[in-house]
Formats: structure tokens, C-alpha cells, sequence
């Protein structure tokens, strides 16, 4: 199977499949399974990002959802003041990569736990600056801003065309990180990860590319509160509540850290396994939902990513046991006297 996956033609038709099935799905889907997975695809953009600075560069970063609202929250912005769409999403993703960037050239020459702290305190600020920013961000109250509604022409419901937007961007995010990491960025990231001394001797310098890793973690967070506004409509200073923060961490992890498909897995963690905790008790969500991280952590610590890998690994092993042959009994020498008398 592994063999068959190499080969390009085989892989270019499993593309197209895929693509097909994807933009075919909403036009047969109810709508709230639409809206199931616009969320999939925004928070799996969040996650994507927080791969880039945690999974390709190994650096902390524990305030991924900051950015997800400043995003939202700039887009919100430039929709109440008529700005052009294009526009509303280009500042969405400027605003929160400023801010990311200075944020990355003050921290990223500190390590472990004083970067970790940095990060932290970024949603712990926004939430009360959200809430007294009342001219801007419309307080506790929050802010609506709708403007993904399908046009006439389209012939589309919201939900098919929000869709439709989230897949557009969503599947540009996915194409631009895989180039990235797969370039001369990625093998400089991975060095720096490994070990910065290393990095830093064949010429790649780690606080750089800390800054840039860190930078663009925050672009594609914007991208995702773009979404989000584009999705729920709504934003308010509970979209950067510290606990969210946490949440992308941990589904980045079971997802698959260092992992492109393993972000889109960690999406669809993040937007299914609470649904599935509330249902089974929702005073034991938080409880739920450590134990399923404990044990995803202790049967795959590469993530659920791993899982194939793992399978076959355990076949291969399976397979390539040798056959078990009873032991050869060699009869004693009563025995042999015996058999000789008789």
C-alpha cells in the first residue's frame, strides 16, 4: 500500500478525489454539518499555525488563540466600517503578524519557561483589553459583523458559501505551509529545533528564525479569526479566554505535532471531542477530556498522525515472528534402560 502511495500518478488522482468529494459535499450536506466543518477548517488553520512556531521550530507558545481574536477581532472591525472584503482579510492577517512580530523580537531570545510566560500572558491581557476597548471591540457585549452571506448570483445558502470561503482558504493556508516546511525554511527550522549551536554554524540563525517561525504562526492566526468571524459572525473577549489557548496546544499534540495533516486532524479534535464529552457528561468535560489526551499520549506520542505508522509496524512484527516449535523431549536414562530391557 505504502509502495502504491509513492507513486505520483496514484497520488494526483487521490488530490482530485478528495477535491472533488470536498466541493461536492456541501451542496448534499444539511446545514449544520456544514457548519461543523467551516469549524474543522477554522480552527484547523489555528492549529496549523501553532505547528509552525511549537511543532516545526520546537518553541513554546501558549497564546496561539490571542491572534485567532485579534484577527476576528480587526475583521469585525473592517466590516462594520464597509471595507472591501479583500481588505477586511489582508488587515486580519497584517494586524495580528505586526503585533506577533514584536512580540517575537522581544521574546525570542529568552527559553523555556520565560518564553512560556510571555506567551501566556497575551490572551490573560487581551481579555481585559477587549472588555475596556468598548469603542472598538463593543465591550463585555462583544461585536457582530455580518458579511458572509452568499450573494444573489450565486444561488448558494450561507452556509454553502461560507464553505466554500473557508475551504478557499483554508486548502491556500495548507498549500503555503507544506512549500514552506518542505523548502529551505523547514530544514532551517528543524535544525534550529534540534539544536540551535548546530543551526547557527551552517548559517541558519536561530533568533531569526524563531522571529519568522513566530510571525507567521500569528499570520495564519489572524487567518483563523478571519474565519471564525466569517463563520459564527460574532466576537466578544471570550474568543481569547486562556482556556481556548490550552485547547489548541493539546489538539495540536494528539493531532500530530511537526505534522500538516496532523493540524487538520487536530481541528477536527478540537471541534468534535468537546461535543462528544458534553453528551456523555458535561460536569466532566474538562475530566473527559484529560484522560482521552493521556491516553492518545501514551499509545501514540507521535499523535494520531502516527497511528498508520504504528499499525504497520505492529504487522510488520506480526508477520516476521517465526513459527513457535515444541520443545524436543529427549527421553532420560531410566528411560532409554527401560525401552533396551523391554
Amino acid at each position: 500500500m505504502s509502495a502504491l502511495l509513492r507513486n505520483r500518478w496514484v497520488r494526483l488522482g487521490l488530490v482530485l478525489v478528495v477535491a472533488i468529494v470536498l466541493i461536492a459535499a456541501p451542496l448534499m450536506l444539511p446545514a449544520f454539518a456544514n457548519q461543523t466543518l467551516i469549524r474543522i477548517g477554522v480552527y484547523a488553520v489555528a492549529v496549523l499555525g501553532l505547528n509552525i512556531v511549537m511543532g516545526y521550530t520546537g518553541q513554546v507558545n501558549l497564546g496561539q488563540i490571542f491572534f485567532v481574536g485579534l484577527g476576528a477581532y480587526v475583521a469585525a472591525y473592517g466590516v462594520t466600517h464597509d471595507w472591501n472584503i479583500v481588505l477586511v482579510f489582508l488587515a486580519a492577517c497584517l494586524v495580528p503578524g505586526a503585533v506577533g512580530l514584536l512580540v517575537a523580537l522581544a521574546a525570542a531570545r529568552l527559553g523555556g519557561l520565560a518564553i512560556a510566560m510571555v506567551t501566556i500572558a497575551l490572551p490573560i491581557v487581551g481579555v481585559p483589553l477587549a472588555k475596556r476597548l468598548a469603542g472598538l471591540t463593543g465591550g463585555s457585549q462583544g461585536v457582530s459583523a455580518r458579511f458572509s452571506g452568499a450573494p444573489d448570483w450565486s444561488g448558494l445558502y450561507d452556509d454553502q458559501w461560507q464553505f466554500y470561503l473557508m475551504l478557499l482558504v483554508t486548502a491556500a493556508s495548507f498549500l503555503l505551509v507544506r512549500n514552506l516546511v518542505r523548502g529551505k525554511f523547514g530544514r532551517a527550522l528543524a535544525a534550529v529545533r534540534k539544536n540551535e549551536a548546530v543551526a547557527a554554524s551552517i548559517g541558519a540563525s536561530p533568533y531569526r528564525y524563531k522571529v519568522l517561525a513566530f510571525t507567521a504562526a500569528s499570520i495564519f492566526g489572524g487567518v483563523s479569526g478571519f474565519l471564525y468571524l466569517a463563520a459564527v459572525q460574532y466576537t466578544s473577549p471570550e474568543t481569547l479566554n486562556f482556556g481556548h489557548s490550552i485547547a489548541l496546544v493539546a489538539a495540536m499534540v494528539i493531532g500530530g505535532a511537526g505534522s500538516i495533516t496532523g493540524s487538520l486532524i487536530g481541528g477536527a479534535y478540537y471541534v468534535f471531542v468537546p461535543q462528544f464529552t458534553n453528551t456523555i457528561d458535561p460536569n466532566l468535560t474538562a475530566i473527559s477530556q484529560g484522560v482521552i489526551l493521556l491516553v492518545v499520549l501514551f499509545l501514540l506520542p507521535g499523535g494520531l498522525v502516527s497511528l498508520p505508522r504504528v499499525l504497520r509496524r505492529l504487522t510488520r512484527r506480526l508477520t516476521s515472528r517465526p513459527p513457535r516449535t515444541p520443545p524436543v523431549r529427549h527421553p532420560s536414562p531410566e528411560q532409554t534402560e527401560r525401552q533396551a530391557q523391554a
